[in-house]
């Protein structure tokens, strides 16, 4: 997984009930565009994250 800053980080929810989460990457820990990521989620806050298999990432400017 790769990633640069602004793109979108999206976590899918794991169980029912549970929302998704989304934050931009704000900052790029790893070499060459891996993780870890520093994300500002919708909420406002922030984390260090390392993305598992239920999360991707969408590239600044894409369209949904």
């Amino acid at each position: 997984m790769q990633a640069a800053v602004g793109d979108q980080l999206h976590i899918h929810s794991r169980a029912v009930g549970m929302i998704d989460q989304k934050g931009e990457i704000v900052e790029v820990r790893g070499p060459d565009g891996s993780p870890p990521y520093v994300v500002r989620f919708e909420d406002g806050h922030e984390g260090l994250v390392y993305p598992g298999p239920d999360c991707n990432i969408e590239p600044r400017g894409a369209t949904r």
